[in-house]
């Protein structure tokens, strides 16, 4: 099994910055693939960016040119910097990631952290 523990959430104001991580423990392969979703309420789940182990940054176009997504795969950590928020970016933030494991993806979450911003 995988952990996730995202922190980093919270309120701010149209304009400003946040920055989540969120670290993985447990049996993690090398090669994977993490990400960040949001679900605002009464909206589905969107993925806002993934990034595998040793690839290119995938990105929403809603948030392309002000989210940076990074990872650091010796501390299996992966990191979002939002800039320029708005108040439409207001949801809750999960963490994902994906691997592959005898022939099976396997897919998991963390808990979600909120972020609020405030016009």
């Amino acid at each position: 099994q995988v952990q996730l523990l995202e922190s980093g959430g919270g309120l701010v104001q149209a304009g400003g910055s946040l920055r989540l991580s969120c670290a993985a423990s447990g049996r993690i392969f090398s090669i994977n693939t993490m990400g960040w979703y949001r679900q605002a309420p009464g909206k589905q789940r969107e993925l806002v960016a993934s990034m595998p182990s040793g690839g290119f940054a995938n990105y929403a176009d809603s948030v392309k040119g002000r989210f940076t997504i990074s990872r650091d795969n010796a501390k299996n950590t992966v990191y979002l910097q939002m800039n320029s928020l708005k108040p439409e970016d207001t949801a809750v933030y999960y963490c994902s990631l994906d691997q592959w494991f005898l022939s099976v993806i396997q897919n998991f979450w963390g808990q979600g952290t909120q972020v609020t911003v405030t016009s």
